[in-house]
């Protein structure tokens, strides 16, 4: 299946002319929860912390949150004190699910046990994650090659908690190892509540493009809401994944570090949402350049395909989505980093210069603003710099209007 940037001008164009993409859902039930709107932060290792998490809720558009995967053991060992930070959240994180990982079914069943316990309104089972050190222990990715034993983790779970219970997986370990439909299948059968897909296989890691198709087949196959996640990085891929895979839910994993207005965008691509009259562009303005440069993210490079020629991306014609000023990212570099000082996280410093390079992407000079925070020493001084960077230039900027 081929996603909307990969179609060739012509015949392709006309069809799409013929059939316009379907907005995201704006609501998804799953068991007793509801969701709105139809669009989920993907659990992402050392970035969806509580911090993150309500910074994302706060720019709006985002119906679900996900906490970093969670090893099992460490949520059972009273000690492990890393699960206890991940598994921490706020009232004003509702809804939110907690997403842990693990091969043994009882301890599985304990650590979703004590989950519940804490009032997450969601437990999901993490069986995407491709890091060899997860995979080497028989978690993550690493079951996809062993049905039964998720089989019996399902079961486990299932009867140990009353709250929805989901699983996030891969399309398999390989494309001559693609488990997915009866993978889902399976999950429908054993009565949890929802499933996502990643549509890459483990070997792929973060390469390549995602096949949505296989998002698509699981659709086909199982009754319960099925969420697609992978290469969402506009609203315009949202609303083309829905199109074509008939998915119930997007979760957006990492764009959001370096775009996190997307699921905002989002929602005023699909006109649920007031668009600012001072900001918006039409989506088929956009800079092609903006998805050609690529991202890092956890200390590899991950190419975005080109943008296709404006004349053939339509979809929604007319509606319109923010486009995030400077001052707009000067105020969100700046809060973001305040909430981090404010929760007083061990790791803080090396969070903001980990963000740094994701929310400084696309900033004239943010080079030299990368440079200067990743020579700080501690997170004031960060603070410090974002201030002197930004109101020299904002101030600049006012200057020149002014005249």
């Amino acid at each position: 299946m081929k996603k909307f940037w990969d179609n060739s001008c012509g015949a392709g164009a006309l069809a799409r002319e013929a059939a316009p993409l379907q907005p995201v859902p704006a609501t998804l039930t799953i068991g007793n929860v509801t969701i709105s709107p139809a669009t989920v932060l993907a659990p992402m290792a050392g970035v969806t912390d509580t911090v993150f998490r309500r910074f994302i809720r706060n720019l709006g558009g985002c119906g679900l949150i996900m906490t970093e995967f969670t090893s099992a053991d460490g949520v059972l060992r009273k000690k492990d004190q890393k699960a206890k930070r991940y598994l921490h959240f706020y009232e004003d994180e509702h809804p939110i699910s907690a997403q842990l990982f693990g091969s043994d079914p009882q301890v599985m069943a304990e650590a979703a046990r004590m989950v519940e316990g804490l009032g997450f309104d969601l437990v999901d089972l993490n069986l995407g994650c491709p890091a060899k050190k997860v995979v080497k222990c028989n978690g993550g990715s690493g079951l996809l090659r062993d049905l039964p034993a998720i089989g019996k983790i399902f079961e486990a779970v299932r009867a140990a908690v009353t709250i929805p219970f989901t699983v996030k997986f891969r399309a398999g370990w390989n494309d001559e190892e693609i488990v997915c439909v009866e993978l889902a299948r399976m999950a429908e059968s054993c009565g949890l509540a929802a499933v996502a897909l990643h549509a890459r296989t483990r070997e792929m890691g973060y390469s390549g493009n995602a096949r949505w198709e296989w998002i698509s087949a699981i659709k086909d196959a199982v009754k319960i809401p099925v969420i697609g996640n992978g290469d969402i990085r506009r609203p315009e891929d949202a609303c083309a994944m829905v199109t074509q895979t008939g998915c119930d839910a997007v979760m957006i994993g990492r764009t959001a570090p370096s775009n996190p207005w997307i699921f905002r965008q989002i929602e005023q691509y699909c006109g649920n949402a007031h668009v600012r009259e001072d900001t918006f562009v039409r989506p088929v303005e956009q800079s092609s350049a903006d998805f050609e440069a690529g991202t890092e993210f956890n200390g590899q490079h991950h190419a975005r395909p080109s943008a296709a020629p404006d004349e053939c991306v339509r979809g929604y014609v007319g509606r319109l989505y923010d486009q995030p000023s400077e001052a707009d990212r000067y105020q969100m570099i700046r809060t973001y980093f305040q909430m981090l000082i404010e929760e007083e996280l061990p790791d803080a410093v090396g969070k903001m210069k980990q963000f740094a390079s994701w929310f400084t992407h696309g900033v004239p000079g943010g080079a030299g603003l990368r440079k200067a925070i990743y020579e700080s020493k501690n997170a004031p001084e960060i603070l410090a710099r974002v201030e002197e960077f930004f109101g020299a230039r904002l101030c600049g900027a006012g200057a020149l209007a002014r005249d």
